[in-house]
């Protein structure tokens, strides 16, 4: 399983994730912030748990481009 974490409120809108990651990030029209797709919220993380998923490289490259580091990625299990 993979846990994928946004810090929305601390997006500065580069659009990295986006471009990197579209099948699970996307910007918004409304404020220019990042979107995690199929999250939930909750103290200001939105996080999606993904049972499987083989978008592993292109998620960790989205995390690791962010210039405020507001992305988390945990893989838990085997």
């Amino acid at each position: 399983m993979v846990v994928i974490t946004l810090q929305r409120e601390k997006c500065i809108g580069c659009n990295y994730c986006a471009e990197l990651d579209p099948a699970n990030f996307r910007m918004s029209k409304k404020d220019g912030k990042s979107v995690l797709l199929h999250s939930t919220e909750k103290r200001g993380f939105h996080t999606v748990k993904l049972p499987f998923t083989p978008d592993l490289p292109s998620i960790t490259k989205a995390a690791d481009a962010c210039p405020v580091k507001i992305i988390q990625v945990k893989e838990i299990g085997a």
